[in-house]
């Protein structure tokens, strides 16, 4: 049993399989089998933050077969549909915000197979992180629509997936004020006055 990080040798390709079998306090996730330490205890503003946008979510939700989950919650990424063995498996993210339709994708282990709608809010700490390893990554796994927040400059960026083009193209930067419309759902825009206010 693995009960600290440094027991782990990082230079090494993980699998789901090994994941499980870790015991240590450090939340970690794996990209493509290589381990990533997420930062630590998020801020009160990111915590508040996406309180309210998973308050705000939970609602239009409620009655629809639509799931929605916060973090810390398991996605387990595969390129093969075949693939879903833990030892195949070596991709497993916790985004802090996560939207789901097909509700065969969920088991008590977290989704298996790519969210619809995943928001990161960003930290001094994961910034690069967010914004170049995990955003090809749900390019690459053609999740519908992905959100990345900004506590410090109280903006979201939307990135809506292109079947056609096989890639994200972004829509637009929205300020704190504004009404973000969320294009996999016609009906619902989620008020950022609300999302940002202290």
């Amino acid at each position: 049993m693995v009960t600290r990080l440094n027991q782990l040798d990082t230079k090494k390709k993980y699998s789901y399989a090994d994941y499980l079998t870790w015991w240590f306090e450090e939340r970690v996730e794996l990209i493509k089998g290589k381990i990533f330490k997420m930062s630590p205890a998020p801020s009160s503003s990111h915590q508040r933050i996406s309180f309210e946008l998973a308050r705000n979510i939970g609602n239009f939700l409620q009655g629809k077969e639509c799931k929605a989950f916060s973090a810390p919650f398991d996605v387990r990424l595969s390129h093969s549909k075949k693939s879903t063995s833990d030892k195949m498996i070596f991709t497993v993210v916790q985004p802090d915000i996560c939207v789901i339709y097909d509700s065969k994708k969920i088991d008590e282990k977290g989704c298996i197979g790519a969210p619809d709608w995943i928001i990161e809010i960003l930290s001094n700490a994961n910034t690069k992180h967010e914004l170049q390893t995990k955003f090809s990554l749900y390019e690459e796994n053609k999740i519908k629509e992905y959100w990345m927040v900004s506590p410090f400059t109280k903006s979201v960026q939307v990135f809506d997936y292109n079947d056609k083009k096989g890639k994200y193209e972004f829509r637009k930067n929205y300020a704190e004020d504004d009404k973000v419309p969320v294009g996999i759902f016609k009906s619902f825009k989620v008020n950022l006055g609300k999302v940002f206010t202290e």
